[in-house]
């Protein structure tokens, strides 16, 4: 961060409040309250520093998601030594899915130390996400990458974070039977249409074939969200088969 940038950060009353709630959420006192105050700061507040350059998270956020991509990515490497390659990603992409993200950001209260000049009610849900992405980068940028990944660690790994239940939870249905189908050399076809009928609503109608033969059916919004269903019901109709 620049000297310019720091300074468009200048000190008020309200600095050692919110250096009290940074310390007591990272377990440290910032070196650089600038960079955290940086990392709460909406895009809304339109903050600039002299040379027109925007002052928001979003930037923290961009470096956030690849630390915590890296450090997810380490802890399953260590702690799952007999998984393969595929299963480790799909682990990483449940573990830091924006979803999670958002839920996590949401009990740490993290939007009560955001700078906006509209009301709580204007942030979108992700923001909970965005906010503790960009508080992983100031860690970093402020103490380094050790004391970023216990951050990690104490907040979203130990309490959030169980590989029993999530080695056995699905992420895709349609990844998992078309992997199954691939393996059986079965042969599949999922056949998507229209299916709105009278309705105002756009909706999408699938059967899901295999070897010819229809084995699920389903309707949704999407051909995307019709396809997972039906995928969903032909593993439940095949589960002793994928067991």
């Amino acid at each position: 961060m620049s000297i310019i940038d720091k300074i468009s950060f200048s000190r008020n009353k309200e600095d050692d409040i919110f250096t009290k709630h940074i310390k007591n959420l990272t377990g440290y006192k910032p070196r650089d309250v600038s960079i955290y105050k940086r990392a709460f700061t909406h895009k809304s507040a339109n903050q600039i520093d002299s040379n027109g350059n925007r002052l928001n998270y979003e930037r923290l956020e961009f470096l956030g998601d690849a630390l915590l991509d890296a450090s997810i990515t380490s802890f399953l490497f260590h702690n799952l030594p007999n998984s393969e390659e595929g299963e480790l990603t799909q682990m990483r992409s449940k573990i830091v899915s924006r979803k999670h993200l958002n839920e996590i950001g949401k009990d740490l209260e993290l939007i009560s130390l955001a700078k906006r000049p509209t009301s709580k009610r204007k942030f979108s849900y992700n923001a909970h996400g965005d906010f503790f992405e960009a508080l992983i980068a100031a860690i970093f940028l402020d103490r380094g990458y050790i004391i970023m990944d216990k951050f990690i660690k104490n907040k979203l790994i130990i309490p959030y974070v169980d590989l029993d239940k999530l080695l056995g939870k699905i992420s895709s249905y349609k990844s998992l039977f078309i992997e199954w189908c691939q393996k059986n050399q079965s042969q599949y076809e999922y056949k998507t249409f229209e299916d709105s009928g009278n309705s105002t609503i756009k909706y999408f109608g699938v059967k899901l074939y295999v070897k010819n033969k229809i084995v699920a059916k389903a309707r949704a919004t999407s051909k995307k969200k019709a396809e997972e269903i039906a995928s969903r019901r032909a593993f439940y109709k095949f589960q002793d088969r994928f067991q």
